[in-house]
C-alpha cells in the first residue's frame, strides 16, 4: 500500500489534528460570517480565542496561544484595523498595554463562544456524552505533552 492511501486508511495524529482543525475552522469562520463578520480569518483565532472581554496582555495572548508576540502584534493591528480590538493603557502598569474588546468584538466572541458550544455538543450528541467527554480529557492531555515537547527519543523506543 502507498503511503498516501496508508495515511488515509490510518490517520497519525498529526493529520487528524489538522483534520480536527481546519474542519473546525471551516466551520466556525463560515459561521461567524454568516452573523455578521465576514472578514475575520482563522489566524485571528490566536488573539480572539484568548482575548478577555476586559482586557488582555500581548505576552498573555502569545504565551496562550503559543505564537511569537510579533506575530501577535500583527494580528493585533489587523483587528484594530477591522474594528474589533483597541489597545489601552494597562490600569495595573501604566506603562504597558491591554488589549481591549470593542463592541464589535464582544459580539465576536459572544458568537464564537455559541458556535463552539453548539459544535461540541453536536458531536457529543452524534457519539455520546460520556465518550466525547472522555475524548476531550484525553486528547487534552495528549495536546498538553506536545505541547511541552512532545515525545523524548527513550519514550519512543
Amino acid at each position: 500500500m502507498r503511503r498516501s492511501e496508508q495515511k488515509q486508511v490510518e490517520p497519525d495524529l498529526g493529520i487528524l489534528a489538522a483534520r480536527t482543525l481546519f474542519g473546525f475552522q471551516r466551520e466556525l469562520f463560515t459561521r461567524l460570517a454568516a452573523q455578521g463578520h465576514p472578514r475575520l480569518r482563522p489566524r485571528h483565532g490566536a488573539v480572539l480565542a484568548y482575548l478577555d472581554a476586559d482586557g488582555s496582555r500581548a505576552t498573555d495572548l502569545a504565551a496562550q496561544s503559543g505564537q511569537h508576540k510579533q506575530v501577535i502584534g500583527t494580528l493585533v493591528d489587523e483587528l484594530v484595523a477591522l474594528g474589533y480590538v483597541e489597545r489601552q493603557p494597562d490600569p495595573a502598569d501604566r506603562r504597558a498595554k491591554l488589549v481591549v474588546p470593542t463592541e464589535k468584538g464582544l459580539d465576536h466572541m459572544a458568537r464564537s463562544d455559541a458556535i463552539v458550544a453548539e459544535v461540541e455538543s453536536a458531536h457529543a450528541a452524534a457519539v455520546g456524552e460520556q465518550a466525547y467527554a472522555a475524548f476531550k480529557q484525553v486528547f487534552a492531555q495528549v495536546a498538553e505533552r506536545q505541547a511541552g515537547g512532545g515525545v523524548s527519543p527513550d519514550e519512543a523506543t
